[in-house]
């Protein structure tokens, strides 16, 4: 493997093998609850309720993900992680009540932290480490491109298609995963355990403590982005644009693609204040925009703001993460960034629910989104000077 090289075949699989992961998901995120109502005859919250069980299914399972790969062979485990992957979504083909819908959600939450923690920890080990910002920002795409096809994926093959086509697609997209990460078999060095274990649990199994510092400032960035993930196609339709949304996200993406190779030269070279301190700047005047937004053009230009500032912000912080430990614990320190992640969207939908509800949707994102990005700016300027 050349010391500096980025795309090489390892590391293409696992970032097809994410890929794959995340379509999935934001597929089911838009049609499964077209399914629960159109197909089985529930209601809103019966659909909404898919969402919860894969949501507590991730949640439970991230802390535990850290300790299994570290505890195993990585390769084998994401065989098998995948494997089951391709079984759930075969299952939903032949799912014909709503429990067994809500019962293959909380497995797939669980399936997808092993599976997407796993990818991520092996994609971070193959990589060069003084390129290691620049490689993980490519990765990170890989969830951002399917954040935008998966949803329009997914109403397509329902509208012209049915639920039963669209299963069969999932189920080959889960074969996909197994193919890409597992297509080469990985050095000994990256796959296989490393460090000495621990006997019983100790809190060290599941938290890696030098990736708190990150942790705690990506919790915040996406504190504030699941305030635009879980709540913009109300917001959109509140503004007489809700036909608008998808083309909020296409840009968001595109800005993000466009932007990574020159985010990830300036972190890997010039260090990682390069990239948070203007990633925080940006990210903070979107939500000024974003809270704003009267027309399309102002919308579309938040979206790219935005872009900007996320695109600089999130891989910036899981790198910081990934290389506060030691390669032995790569694992944890991957499933407790993402831990924090997966918490902060939760408890976005939550909180910033009951604002939006109490003071309307520009005040939630001037005020709320805006103060936890210049939280996060201020405890990395803090935390920064305390190392030096």
């Amino acid at each position: 493997m050349s010391e500096n090289k980025i795309w090489t075949r390892e590391f293409v699989g696992m970032g097809l093998t994410n890929f794959f992961y995340f379509m999935s998901q934001y597929i089911l995120i838009a049609a499964l609850p077209v399914f629960i109502m159109d197909d089985l005859g529930k209601g809103q919250w019966e659909a909404g309720m898919a969402m919860t069980c894969f949501q507590i299914g991730t949640v439970l399972c991230r802390p535990l993900a850290g300790r299994i790969i570290d505890g195993v062979n990585k390769q084998k485990l994401l065989f098998g992680a995948s494997f089951l992957f391709f079984l759930l979504m075969a299952g939903f083909y032949f799912a014909s009540s709503l429990h067994a819908v809500w019962f293959l959600r909380l497995v797939h939450g669980a399936v997808f932290a092993l599976g997407t923690t796993a990818s991520a920890a092996m994609a971070a080990l193959v990589l060069p480490r003084r390129r290691k910002g620049e490689g993980i920002g490519y990765f990170a795409v890989c969830g951002n491109m399917a954040m935008v096809i998966g949803p329009l994926v997914g109403l397509l093959i329902m509208d012209y298609l049915g639920a039963h086509p669209l299963f069969i697609f999932l189920a080959l997209l889960a074969l996909g995963a197994i193919v890409a990460g597992n297509g080469k078999k990985l050095p000994d060095e990256t796959i296989l355990p490393g460090g000495k274990r621990q006997k019983g649990f100790h809190i060290s199994d599941f938290i890696e403590k030098r990736a708190l510092p990150s942790v705690i400032l990506g919790g915040l960035v996406f504190f504030a982005y699941g305030g635009v993930l879980t709540f913009i196609p109300m917001y959109t339709r509140s503004l007489g644009m809700g036909g608008s949304t998808s083309l909020f996200f296409l840009v968001f993406a595109l800005v993000i693609v466009v932007t990574r190779p020159f985010v990830g030269y300036l972190f890997d070279h010039h260090g990682p204040n390069a990239t948070v301190y203007p990633g925080f700047a940006f990210f903070s005047l979107g939500f000024i925009f974003f809270s704003l937004a009267g027309n399309l053009p102002v919308l579309l230009l938040s979206a790219a703001v935005l872009g900007i500032g996320f695109g600089a912000l999130a891989p910036a912080f899981q790198t910081l993460a990934v290389q506060s430990a030691p390669a032995s614990r790569a694992g944890v320190a991957t499933s407790t960034y993402f831990w924090s992640l997966d918490i902060s969207v939760g408890l976005a939908a939550a909180v910033l629910g009951v604002a939006a509800n109490a003071f309307g949707y520009p005040f939630m994102y001037g005020v709320i989104c805006l103060s936890s990005s210049l939280l996060g700016l201020a405890y990395y300027f803090f935390w920064r000077r305390s190392l030096s």
